[in-house]
């Protein structure tokens, strides 16, 4: 992995979802989208500005004074977000102009943009077999320069996925400091170990899945020849037909992402699948303004 470059645009990748996060509003109501399921807390009145949406103003508060009122929730300033981001070797798959770890690094860096424009603190932890690196939210273009760094480094992507022990560590680790986690992975080393972890994290903090999948991981290329596979981890090579396997490894492929979805959903976590061969910016616009809108918000 050391001797490839990473193919990664984060400043491309920014400005694009920086447009479509203008286009749905996602800027001004970064609060509700990341606490989705939490209630929000009412604070105080402040007067409405035109970046505010109509739906938000308190017309009977407003009547009663001299000016438009909206509500302001404790949750809308300062919130500590953490990313957990899988660096396995998992993620150095790639079949499309991206590989998916290319791909992440490019959505975390646009998603952590967003964020620490809206005043709020980012915080990461990379783990593959192991946590390899945890820093802390905080505020500023620093901290996302540092993400960054991490996530262009070839040499950070080793080893196996380790999601239980990335769970328990979050969940041991992380204080009152954090409101919200995204965990972003391709979930396929995820199992039945993982379930109640999962809703530990869901509990104690308002949390988001991310599935970063390659085309590949859903289906074998339409070939009728012998290729030659190897387990990354032990080195172990197997002898393959596609074709002849295609069928069982697509029914595979289905079974694990529907397992995951369904671990989420008891765990009341939402979860974006993506794939690296469809951009991601819109996807992820929408699937963060459905968080709103379910949960009777509005954007």
């Amino acid at each position: 992995m050391a001797e490839r470059k990473l193919n990664i645009d984060i400043a491309g990748a920014i400005s694009e979802f920086e447009a479509a996060a203008k286009e749905f509003e996602l800027k001004e109501k970064i609060y509700k989208i990341l606490f989705r399921g939490k209630g929000l807390e009412f604070e105080s009145y402040r007067e409405y500005s035109p970046e505010d949406d109509a739906e938000d103003i308190d017309w009977k508060a407003s009547m009663r004074g001299t000016k438009m009122l909206v509500k302001r929730y404790i949750e809308e300033r300062d919130l500590g977000i953490v990313f957990i981001i899988d660096v396995s070797e998992n993620m150095v798959l790639g079949s499309h102009d991206k590989l998916k770890c290319e791909y992440a690094a490019e959505l975390i860096g646009a998603l952590a943009h967003l964020m620490l424009n809206s005043n709020d603190k980012i915080g990461f932890i990379f783990f593959s077999d192991r946590v390899k690196e945890y820093v802390p939210p905080k505020k500023g273009l620093n901290q996302l320069y540092l993400l960054v760094d991490l996530l262009s480094d070839p040499n950070m992507y080793q080893g196996g996925s380790n999601i239980r022990g990335a769970l328990k560590y979050a969940t041991e680790y992380l204080n009152e400091t954090v409101n919200s986690v995204v965990f972003v992975s391709d979930f396929i080393k995820m199992n039945d170990d993982c379930s109640r972890d999962w809703h530990l994290l869901g509990h104690r903090f308002e949390t988001m899945g991310i599935m970063v999948k390659d085309p590949l991981d859903k289906t074998l290329p339409d070939m009728d020849r012998e290729i030659v596979i190897e387990n990354p981890s032990t080195g172990e090579q197997i002898l393959i037909n596609p074709k002849k396997s295609k069928a069982i490894y697509e029914k595979y492929a289905i079974q694990q992402e529907n397992f995951v979805k369904d671990v989420f959903r008891k765990a009341n976590i939402d979860v974006l699948p993506l794939m690296t061969d469809i951009p991601f910016v819109y996807p992820l616009a929408e699937f963060l303004k459905e968080r709103v809108e379910k949960k009777g918000f509005f954007v």
